[in-house]
């Protein structure tokens, strides 16, 4: 089976899981009941027949065209053969295990096929299959399926088919719900009337959006996307749906993102608010607080959905992964690096969303005066930094940078909002950590600042240092900086983040351009003034969508190929502030370094 490339898919979810439904009709990867479960299907975008769920013309088809219904996560793909056009309607409905496919005659008459291929536990599990009147039942471990269907089925090779004819006008729908086997399955919906309710919430959620600037359609089409990657439950919001998506065609650059990022907390936050999501951004910053209690120094980058701190890694031999990508990853060892600058991250994040008036919560600042008495002690400590590096600790630049906020943040609460804390010690090691890293994290002789101490390496991470407020964007050094990122550290006007050859994350060389430093980069531009270059690269990132206007992690410029897991909401989030800050006067550029 040849894969479809990663940009052919679209996402469709319910806040609490979600799938991927590729240009051809197929479904290949499918988690439930929620993100980090093991998948139902486990095709890995295609790749083998671990599992899948097509529907679709079985015989050729002469064009192929979709889109989302409006400002929803109601996904449409309509198939033109020479005998007529049908269309295939999928979405999720929210709060209910279910994915729901209608398929709906256009024009004609047209010959479809149905293939379902169940796979439990990322597609090493053939569950056990029983027909009933109604469509099949499938079973195995905690884990149940029941497919509604009003076709007929049969059954070859533990594999389901159907064949089936649609006329203009004809709706024929397919039900896929889960339900824990030890209960049997729940009392079924009605079809229609599941995708009805489903369009009109996803359009009373995006119906709330205060954004009104320019590139309105891609910012609320990035909100809808990073509310479809919230665990409703929770308020977290996972970093990707899927794993082991390659940052590089065939390698072995291959991570699960199905889990929550602290890093990414203060970048969400700004996100959320742009579009007057307050109540998510509320719901984030409570989950945020949950996550990281504890004591500082058991902190972790990540965690599951719900809070969990355990996520070892291990490896899935019987799945190939996507274009021979390997290893399969589930779970990540970040969970036991050192990563200084996620304290900085953190109380930045918690920060904003005091600035920005959400309500306190006592248990914030609690969490905060720890951190940051941490980060006083452990500052001087090398890390595995913001690219969760396998080569060994470093002093990261960067990381530096971030236990600054860290202090500044805490000094700044105390100053600006009177809170109780040991300002007089914070500030004075603020002070030392931001000489610290003007000696010893610029060299001269590259003229900007380098990844990591001793090191004259460049790193995108550094675009960060005039977007968090730890140099003016005016500043020669951040100036010079911005410069050789943007002369060295490109590819076709992308940014990477670092030169994969140097060895310094212990990993084979090569990955895609990153979207977000890319983003980076056209912040930078326009907190400097230069509002043309500025719009030029963020007009470049909107050209890297899919067509229905998804974004992946990474990017290959040279064979226009999205890479890396996806959809990526580091890259939706960036989008959404790029936007901000290019719009007005006031984004989240000017407003953080302001903080």
């Amino acid at each position: 089976m040849t894969p479809l490339p990663i940009a052919d898919y679209a996402l469709i979810g319910d806040c609490e899981t979600a799938a991927l439904v590729g240009r051809d009709g197929s479904i290949d990867w499918l988690c439930l009941p929620r993100f980090d479960s093991p998948a139902c299907f486990a095709a890995l975008l295609g790749t083998e027949a671990n599992g899948r769920w097509r529907l679709a013309p079985s015989g050729p088809v002469t064009r192929v065209r979709r889109a989302y219904r409006n400002d929803t996560l109601v996904l449409e793909t309509e198939f033109e053969t020479e005998t007529g056009v049908v269309a295939v309607v999928d979405c999720m409905p929210p709060r209910v295990p279910e994915l729901v496919r209608v398929v709906e005659g256009r024009q004609g008459r047209v010959a479809m096929g149905m293939e379902l291929v169940i796979r439990f536990d990322y597609g090493s599990l053939v569950p056990w299959v029983r027909r009933t009147g109604e469509g099949l039942v499938a079973v195995g471990g905690s884990n149940g399926l029941r497919l509604l269907a009003p076709v007929a089925l049969r059954n070859e090779d533990f594999r389901t088919f159907a064949d089936f004819t649609v006329s203009a006008g004809e709706r024929v729908p397919f039900q896929l719900t889960w339900y824990p086997s030890h209960e049997g399955p729940p009392a079924s919906q009605d079809a229609a009337r599941s995708l009805e309710q489903t369009e009109s919430w996803w359009r009373r959620w995006a119906g709330r959006c205060t954004y009104e600037g320019e590139w309105r359609d891609a910012v609320v089409r990035s909100l809808v996307t990073l509310k479809a990657l919230t665990y409703e439950p929770t308020g977290g919001i996972v970093a990707a749906v899927t794993t082991s998506l390659p940052e590089q065609l065939g390698g072995t650059r291959n991570w699960d993102y199905r889990f929550c990022w602290l890093r990414d907390a203060t970048f969400t936050l700004y996100a959320l608010m742009i579009g007057g999501y307050l109540d998510e951004a509320r719901h984030w910053r409570d989950w945020l607080v949950r996550a990281v209690a504890g004591q500082p120094a058991q902190a972790q980058i990540l965690y599951g959905v719900a809070g969990e701190r355990l996520q070892p890694e291990w490896t899935l031999p019987w799945l190939k992964g996507h274009g021979g990508a390997t290893p399969v990853r589930v779970g990540n060892a970040a969970t036991t690096q050192f990563q200084l600058d996620v304290y900085g991250e953190v109380l930045d994040a918690l920060h904003v969303a005091r600035r920005a008036g959400l309500d306190p919560d006592e248990n914030a600042w609690r969490v905060e005066r720890a951190f940051a008495d941490f980060v006083a002690t452990a500052w001087r400590e090398p890390d595995e930094g913001i690219w969760e590096v396998r080569g060994g600790r470093r002093h990261f630049t960067h990381s530096k940078v971030m236990a600054w906020i860290a202090l500044d943040r805490a000094v700044r609460a105390v100053e600006r909002f009177g809170l109780a804390g040991p300002v007089d010690r914070w500030r004075a090691t603020r002070e030392a950590i931001h000489a610290d890293v003007c000696r010893h994290g610029f060299d001269r002789e590259v003229g900007a600042f380098v990844q990591s101490y001793g090191s004259r390496e460049l790193d995108a991470s550094l675009l960060l240092l005039p977007l968090v407020g730890f140099l003016p964007a005016d500043d020669a050094r951040v100036q010079g900086t911005v410069r050789a990122v943007s002369e060295r550290l490109t590819a076709d006007g992308f940014v990477l983040r670092y030169r994969t050859h140097t060895g310094v994350d212990g990993l084979p060389p090569g990955e895609g351009a990153f979207l977000p430093c890319t983003l980076w980069l056209a912040d930078n531009y326009a907190i400097q003034g230069r509002l043309d270059e500025a719009r030029e690269v963020f007009e470049r990132v909107l050209a890297a969508r899919n067509d229905v206007g998804l974004l992946a992690e990474e990017y290959d410029p040279r064979s226009r190929s999205l890479l890396g897991n996806f959809p990526q909401a580091l890259s939706h989030v960036g989008l959404i502030n790029t936007a901000r800050n290019l719009g007005r006067a006031g984004g989240p550029a000017e407003h953080r370094r302001g903080a």
